[in-house]
């Protein structure tokens, strides 16, 4: 078999890569425009406009096909951290979308996403959901900021139980370790808040002291 020369080799060699390049840069400029749409998603979304983060949310999903069309024929550069960590933010805003909402969380396969950047950007949408605590708490609602961290530490309890190594779960352990310090901020921010309108709702009304309701603990 003759052997082919050098130079042939190095030809075709420089075709598949400009062809590879080609594709990376244009996933690269998805992945830019998918992580500011969620930026811009989340903003709406603690502004209280989610039909215009519903709208932001929509074009982060199309940036996400485009960023699948783009490496159809390149799977190994699906996996490079670049495009996991755009997926990690479509992931967030969607899970934070749905967490406001009431409304049920999205799955990996309905966002065309890999489950590990799906998984760490659950635990970080859990943690933004502080922020929507401490929102409600400054307003008095003190009930929905309950129910935002119940669902915070629902999400950090069912994470914990995934024991499977960084490399697999792409550092969810420490994204979790994280989101374990937010939530602890978050409950005690909303327990003190909960106790000072037990405190108010206890005060005299025309001369006559109300009882003081009682608080429950973690371990009732």
């Amino acid at each position: 078999m003759e052997e082919l020369p050098l130079a042939h080799i190095l030809n075709v060699a420089r075709a598949t890569l400009d062809e590879k390049y080609r594709a990376r840069e244009t996933a690269l400029a998805h992945g830019r425009a998918l992580t500011r749409t969620c930026a811009n998603a989340i903003r709406a979304m603690h502004r209280g406009e989610f039909g215009e983060a519903r709208i932001a949310l929509n074009g982060a999903r199309s940036e996400t096909a485009r960023i699948a069309d783009a490496l159809s024929a390149h799977p190994d550069l699906f996996f490079a951290g670049y495009v996991q960590d755009a997926h990690k933010e479509l992931a967030e805003a969607e899970n934070l979308f749905a967490l406001m909402r009431h409304e049920p969380l999205p799955t990996p396969q309905s966002l065309r996403i890999e489950t590990a950047a799906f998984l760490n950007g659950l635990a970080e949408a859990a943690s933004e959901g502080r922020r929507f605590a401490l929102d409600r708490l400054r307003r008095g609602d003190v009930t929905r900021a309950s129910a935002m961290l119940e669902a915070m530490d629902e999400i950090l309890s069912a994470l914990t139980t995934l024991d499977y190594p960084d490399a697999v779960t792409g550092g969810l352990r420490r994204t979790c370790d994280a989101l374990r310090a937010v939530v602890e901020r978050t409950r005690g921010d909303v327990t003190m808040a909960a106790l000072q309108e037990r405190l108010l709702q206890a005060i005299p009304t025309n001369g006559t002291p109300l009882p003081l309701p009682k608080l429950t603990t973690d371990n009732e």
